[in-house]
C-alpha cells in the first residue's frame, strides 16, 4: 500500500479529483454532499483556527497496534495542518466520561481535558443524555461524504441510539468465530450449531466472563438469535422486557455451560487468553469482534495458517466504533481536523490494512474516487471473512448493564 507523500499545505493528501470535491463541497455547490448546516461555519475557517491547537485524543491505549497507527495519525495531522494531537492512554473509556461529566459538575465549561474520545455504546448514551457532547459535527466534515450509510446502518445508530451528528462513525465491529479448518472443518454457523458443536467437544469451547466486551456480545448473539420478537431490545431498558427476552438466554446458558471449559464453572477474563489457548490447542474455536482479527493473528505467526474465520449465518451482531467531542474542549477546531482526518480515504485504508491495525472502514468503497479505492485491498487475506453475514444492530446501550448484572448473578459465582 502506498501513501503520497507531499501534500498540499494545508490540505488532506487525497487526490487532486477529491480536492476539487472538496473545494465544490466548502462553497456550497455539490448538492450530494455533505452541508455545513451542523456547526455553521465554512470548513476553510475551521481549518485555519485549527493551527497551533493541542488536542487530547482519549482512547484505549492497551493495543501495540492501535497506539502506532494513532502516533503515526498525530505525526500526519501535525505536519499537513499544524495540529498537534496527544493520545492519552486509557484503560477504560467510562474513565475519560467520569472525567468530562466532573467538569461539567464544577463549571469548567470550556478548556476540558478530553478534546476527542473514542467511544460507543453505553458510554456514547451517558454523555448523549447528559449533554457532555459538541455538535452536531459529523455530518459537516468533508470526508463524511463517503461514510457507508446504507450498507452498514450502525455508522448513524450506536446501540440503538440515532448519533444524530454528535459523534463520527470510525471503524467496524461484527461477531465472528475462527478456527483451525484442521480441525474444525464445518464451523458452527449459529448459537444452536455451537451449542451442538460443544456437546460434541466437551471442553473445547469457551467464552470470556462479562464484562470482558466479547463476553458480552457472546451473551447478546445468542439473545437476538433466541428472540423472535426483538423490539424490546431496540427500546430503553424495562425490567418486565429483561425477564421476559432473557428467559431463552438462560434456558441456552444452562445447557450449555456443562460442556464448555472446565465445565461452566470458570471463564477466562480476555479475549487473548482465549486466543492463546485456541493457538496452544486448549480450545476448537474462538470469538472476536474485529472480523479481521483471524487474518492479523495468521499475519503475526501466532495462529496456523490453515485457519478461518466465519460469522452467523442469520446475521451477526455488529456495531460501528466512533470519535467524539466533549461539550467543554477548548480546541473544537483542532478537534474536528482531526476527526475529518480520520475518516479519510488514506487514514481509513491504513487503519484497515491488516498489516497495521485490521479495523474495518466505515467507508463505502464503491463511492470513492478510483485512486483512493485502489488503497484497499481487492481480495480477502487468509483468514479474513470471505463472506460477511447480514449486520444484526446492537441491543439499545441501556440492556448492557443489566444483562452483565443478571449474568453474574446466576453464573458468576461458579
Amino acid at each position: 500500500m502506498q501513501y503520497q507523500s507531499k501534500p498540499k499545505p494545508g490540505y488532506p493528501d487525497f487526490n487532486l479529483s477529491r480536492r476539487k470535491s472538496l473545494a465544490l463541497l466548502g462553497a456550497g455547490l455539490l448538492a450530494s454532499g455533505p452541508s455545513w448546516a451542523q456547526t455553521g461555519t465554512p470548513w476553510p475557517t475551521i481549518e485555519a483556527k485549527a493551527r497551533g491547537q493541542r488536542v487530547f485524543m482519549n482512547a484505549w491505549g492497551g493495543s501495540e497496534r492501535t497506539n502506532a497507527y494513532l502516533q503515526w495519525a498525530a505525526g500526519e495531522v501535525s505536519r499537513r495542518f499544524g495540529v498537534q494531537m496527544e493520545h492519552v492512554k486509557l484503560t477504560d473509556t467510562a474513565e475519560a466520561v467520569k472525567r468530562v461529566r466532573s467538569e461539567k459538575a464544577a463549571g469548567k465549561l470550556t478548556g476540558g481535558s478530553v478534546d476527542v474520545v473514542w467511544i460507543n455504546g453505553e458510554n456514547f448514551l451517558t454523555m448523549k443524555r447528559e449533554s457532555l457532547l459538541f455538535g452536531p459535527f459529523s455530518e459537516s466534515l468533508p470526508s463524511y461524504q463517503y461514510v457507508d450509510l446504507v450498507g452498514k446502518p450502525t455508522t448513524r445508530s450506536d446501540f440503538s441510539e440515532p448519533v444524530d451528528g454528535l459523534e463520527a462513525p470510525w471503524g467496524m465491529a461484527q461477531f465472528t468465530m475462527y478456527a483451525d479448518r484442521k480441525r474444525v472443518p464445518n464451523p458452527p454457523r449459529s448459537m444452536a450449531a455451537l451449542a451442538d458443536f460443544a456437546r460434541a467437544n466437551p471442553g473445547r469451547v469457551t467464552y470470556p466472563r462479562p464484562p470482558a466486551f466479547i463476553g458480552t456480545t457472546f451473551l447478546k448473539q445468542a439473545l437476538l438469535e433466541l428472540n423472535t420478537d426483538r423490539s424490546a431490545l431496540y427500546k430503553p431498558f424495562a425490567p418486565d422486557a429483561l425477564a421476559r427476552t432473557s428467559a431463552p438466554l438462560w434456558a441456552y446458558l444452562d445447557a450449555l455451560h456443562p460442556h464448555l471449559w472446565r465445565a461452566g464453572k470458570q471463564f477466562p477474563q480476555t479475549p487473548a487468553a482465549i486466543r492463546q489457548m485456541m493457538a496452544d490447542g486448549e480450545l476448537m474455536v474462538t470469538l472476536t469482534f474485529n472480523p479481521n482479527e483471524a487474518a492479523n493473528e495468521i499475519v503475526a505467526k501466532r495462529q496456523a495458517d490453515s485457519v478461518y474465520a466465519w460469522q452467523m449465518a442469520a446475521g451477526s451482531v455488529g456495531n460501528t466504533h466512533f470519535l467524539a467531542i466533549p461539550f467543554n474542549s477548548g480546541v473544537t477546531e483542532g478537534a474536528q481536523v482531526l476527526v475529518n482526518f480520520m475518516l479519510s480515504p488514506e487514514a481509513q485504508a491504513r487503519k484497515a490494512d491488516i498489516a497495521v491495525w485490521g479495523d474495518p472502514t466505515v467507508l463505502a468503497i464503491d463511492k470513492l474516487p478510483t485512486a483512493d479505492r485502489a488503497q484497499f485491498g481487492a481480495k480477502p487475506l487468509p483468514g479474513q471473512v470471505e463472506s460477511p453475514a447480514p449486520v444484526i444492530l446492537e441491543p439499545h446501550g441501556s440492556w448492557v448493564d443489566p444483562l452483565e448484572r443478571e449474568w453474574l448473578k446466576r453464573y458468576g459465582q461458579a
